[in-house]
């Protein structure tokens, strides 16, 4: 790849989605808004090696693609022979058309971001839809680079997104920011989908890595951009804690040779102390907006009191404990419950955590999840009962599709029978 290359890739990755929504603003059309945005790209990939980089290269790529919108709204003019009713809105639109140098003065970006942001997380779209749009349209993945991150065929993303794109044209989604009182459960979607795509990079479901950290990098990315077109939403900024402070412990998370390091076995020093700041200062958002404390901001809650604890010794347990009996009076799900039940194990002994653990075996929501046996193993180790431990591990072993956890498990299950 030429130097040429690597700066139209780099530009494009932090432009694309900025361009995606000026023009789908333009179209009210986001499909075709990307199909220009990327003709746009072509046209860059071709000039730039014979013509140079562009000082401003930004605002070469903007420039460019508006035109291409404005070239396209004249043709549906000419197609619709409504010239005089349309050529008003294109002569309003051309006021807006900037030469790069008055680069800086481009309308409201920011609105047509968050325009974007919840037409891309909209909820007439599955969740695997919104989530592969999401990345396509915002984290300016390529659909290859998509199908990698979820081990799926490039020709499933590729189509789950095509289908995304034709539903919401079907459907007559607006391109618009939600009105008052439909915010909350829009919003909702939108953490929803950066919460889904964080936690598959840093605890990824399936293949031979333990962790996807350019999946972490974009739901952040993307989470402080929604943090700052919605300020005053105190649920954004707990999801922004609860990333950045999960995201510090990333270089720990790995051994030397892949393998996953749990958290209380992590060397502390390894963390990244900037984001940990990041995420509190988040997290002091969150609780500052005078609201009572929602899920996201309730696990940031909990993610602040390992991160502030110096050693693992150190965690303060009863606290966790706690944070997490609100979480689950809140958001009732046999998964909060069995995290509560590590708290309270961790806080009180194996035993205090035992019976939850043991009361959710039959739960059939959990039948194919497999950190359930995990912890039942790992309590069962705790209290000497080394054989159901061993069971409980190799249950859990053949439930995870994660290459790395399985051989965590497997030596769980070893453990159980030193020699």
């Amino acid at each position: 790849m030429t130097p040429t290359d690597r700066a139209i890739n780099a530009v494009w990755r932090i432009e694309s989605a900025r361009i995606i929504a000026v023009l789908a603003r333009m179209l009210r059309d986001v499909g075709l808004a990307e199909e220009l945005a990327q003709d746009t790209l072509v046209t860059a990939l071709e000039r730039w090696p014979k013509d140079g980089v562009p000082d401003n290269p930004a605002a070469w790529l903007t420039t460019a693609a508006k035109n291409r919108a404005l070239d396209e709204l004249r043709r549906r003019a000419l197609l619709a022979r409504k010239h005089e009713e349309i050529g008003r809105d294109i002569e309003a639109l051309q006021q807006h058309v900037v030469m790069p140098d008055d680069a800086a003065h481009e309308d409201d970006i920011g609105d047509d971001l968050l325009r974007l942001v919840f037409t891309a997380c909209h909820p007439v779209l599955s969740r695997e839809a919104r989530v592969a749009l999401t990345l396509r349209l915002l984290g300016g993945l390529t659909t290859e680079e998509i199908a990698r991150a979820f081990l799926q065929p490039t020709a499933t993303i590729a189509q789950r997104i095509v289908r995304a794109k034709r539903t919401l044209a079907e459907a007559r989604v607006p391109f618009e920011v939600p009105r008052a009182a439909e915010l909350p459960e829009r919003l909702s979607s939108v953490l929803e989908v950066l919460y889904l795509v964080f936690n598959e990079g840093y605890s990824a479901t399936a293949g031979d890595h333990w962790m996807r950290p350019a999946l972490c990098e974009e739901a952040l990315r993307l989470g402080r951009i929604v943090a700052e077109l919605v300020p005053t939403e105190p649920e954004v900024h707990g999801l922004v804690a609860l990333m950045e402070i999960q995201a510090s412990r990333a270089a720990a998370r790995t051994g030397p040779g892949g393998e996953p390091v749990l958290l209380l076995e992590q060397n502390r020093a390894r963390w990244d102390h900037l984001l940990i700041r990041r995420g509190l200062a988040a997290l002091q958002r969150a609780e500052g907006a005078g609201q009572a404390r929602g899920p996201y901001a309730l696990q940031a809650a909990i993610a602040a009191c390992h991160a502030r604890a110096r050693t693992a010794d150190e965690t303060d347990w009863p606290g966790i404990a706690a944070l997490y009996d609100a979480l689950a009076a809140l958001l009732p799900s046999p998964v909060v419950e069995l995290n509560r039940a590590v708290a309270l194990a961790m806080a009180y002994g194996p035993e205090a955590g035992l019976a939850i653990v043991e009361g959710l075996l039959d739960d059939e929501r959990l039948a194919g999840y497999h950190l359930l046996p995990s912890v039942h193993g790992d309590l069962l180790f705790r209290l000497g009962r080394r054989e159901e431990a061993a069971l409980a591990f190799e249950r859990a072993a053949g439930l995870t599709r994660n290459a790395r956890e399985r051989e965590l498990l497997l030596g769980r299950v070893r453990a159980c029978f030193p020699e």
